[in-house]
């Protein structure tokens, strides 16, 4: 069974193509014009052991905004597509991951279902030129589009770049975890039959 997908996304604002595979060794090409965000993508397929194409082009001259949460829309997508009908899979996944002084949390539910927690008391700053809180966008519009129920909780920690890396790191781990195949697993994982 190939749990794979492509997708292509083109906007008045954005330019997206991507490929996922969820069953890949954590290969990443990823040119986004954000270099925080490819940084983000390039540990996420790493963490998470998919493999990532990601080409995006945006009106990065008004603000990084639109290209980022495009990005996490597209990305969702790839996540519902290549999950099919959602047999055979865990399910729910969760990780704590800890960079440096920083510890993240974050559990996943590949319920269908969309809602999102985000812990993450973060100051407005930036890094490089990335706002850090278009790592919310980010993963609002991932989880929207995935439709999941995911929680992404900030334990502790002050340097802003180590909190976002654990965040993507958990949530690549979450997934790795909530994406995989068990042979146990008759049909779905829900008292309804269906996710």
């Amino acid at each position: 069974m190939s749990r794979k997908a492509s997708i292509e996304r083109i906007t008045k604002e954005t330019q997206i193509k991507l490929s996922l595979d969820l069953d890949g060794t954590g290969e990443a090409k990823v040119c986004t014009s954000v270099p925080f965000l490819d940084h983000m993508l390039d540990l996420f397929a790493r963490h998470g052991l998919f493999d990532l194409a990601v080409e995006a082009k945006g009106d990065i001259d008004i603000d990084f905004h639109h290209t980022v949460e495009d990005i996490g829309i597209v990305l969702g997508q790839a996540f519902r597509e290549s999950l099919g009908d959602k047999k055979g899979i865990r399910r729910y996944g969760a990780a704590v991951v800890p960079m440096d002084e920083t510890l993240a949390e974050v559990a996943v539910d590949l319920s269908g279902r969309p809602y999102m927690v985000y812990n993450a008391s973060l100051p407005r700053v930036k890094i490089g030129e990335f706002d850090v809180e278009l790592a919310r966008e980010f993963f609002q519009a991932f989880a929207n589009n995935l439709g999941a129920n995911l929680h992404v909780n900030v334990r502790y920690g002050d340097n802003v770049h180590h909190v976002l890396e654990a965040c993507f790191k958990a949530c690549a781990r979450a997934l790795d975890q909530a994406t995989q195949l068990d042979p146990r697993i008759q049909g779905v994982l829900s008292t309804k039959g269906k996710l």
